[in-house]
């Protein structure tokens, strides 16, 4: 169900962002600009950032950022909740900051995955042990985590926000491979092919001997195009806001007392902006 309602969520976010450019233009421009702060930082913020455009610009959806201190708890890895205030369904979606390239999908937390690929073969072509595979609950993530990437390219600045299209990579899945040499690759990994040989996904090694957060599921956009789609489509320009840098130093010198006054303002600002783009407050 959540599925569906995640599938509606990308669907109308995409149907907002091709009537409104500007306003998902402005947003990457001030989540981007951040990497001036720390190349780090841009990550974090595009979780409140994304998560306010949604309550701000998107009626009938509203959002909550679930927040760090809460990962440990969490039973699935969402970054932000999502409501449609219609249906009163709630979704879990998980951001994702990456440059263009590698895309991490699913940590596996547990080790699940690739322990039940090793333990069927290191050729996978048989259609009943894919399907199985697929319906395994170690790849529940296929079906459970809704991931949402923000895809940049920072010498061009631009921005793409991909979603993978996880149920057109399963159904299309004709054959598993163990690869274990190329790449620079220090691990093993198990990649998913369609019936062209193209690319799809990868399952990662990842016990004691590798990095447990570098495991899990990936993809790649560049080799995985088709099994993507573009809710903004295609690549968004954006530029750096200096303003935004320079607001940052001054709040955090600041009081409380001058937030409020400085975050008075900005409400206007946001009010604004729905008023020339037509959106109900």
């Amino acid at each position: 169900m959540s599925k569906d309602a995640y599938k509606d969520f990308t669907r109308r976010f995409g149907l907002l962002i091709k009537k409104h450019p500007a306003l998902i233009t402005m947003t990457l421009s001030n989540i981007f600009t951040m990497r001036l702060i720390g190349n780090k930082t841009h990550g974090d913020l595009a979780e409140i950032a994304i998560s306010e455009f949604i309550n701000q610009y998107m009626y009938d959806f509203k959002s909550v950022h679930v927040g760090k201190d809460l990962y440990r708890a969490k039973s699935k890895e969402e970054d932000i909740t999502v409501e449609n205030e219609i249906t009163n369904e709630k979704f879990p979606i998980s951001l994702k900051a990456y440059g263009d390239g590698p895309l991490q999908l699913s940590t596996d937390k547990n080790f699940q995955m690739y322990p039940l690929l090793e333990s069927i073969g290191e050729q996978i072509t048989a259609k009943d042990q894919i399907s199985n595979i697929f319906s395994n609950p170690a790849f529940s993530c296929f079906s459970d985590i809704n991931v949402l990437p923000l895809i940049y390219n920072e010498k061009k600045q631009r921005c793409n926000i991909l979603v993978f299209d996880a149920e057109r990579a399963r159904d299309e899945t004709a054959y598993i491979k163990k690869e274990t040499e190329g790449a620079g690759r220090k691990h093993p990994a198990y990649r998913f092919f369609d019936k062209n040989d193209c690319y799809i996904c990868e399952v990662r090694y990842g016990n004691a001997a590798a990095n447990a957060l570098q495991r899990g599921l990936w993809t790649n956009t560049k080799n995985a195009t088709p099994f993507f789609y573009s809710v903004t489509n295609g690549w968004v320009d954006y530029s750096h806001n200096l303003v935004l840098v320079k607001l940052f130093s001054h709040a955090l010198v600041s009081s409380a007392k001058g937030h409020e006054t400085a975050l008075e303002e900005i409400k206007s600002d946001i009010a604004r902006l729905k008023q020339a783009n037509g959106i109900n407050a």
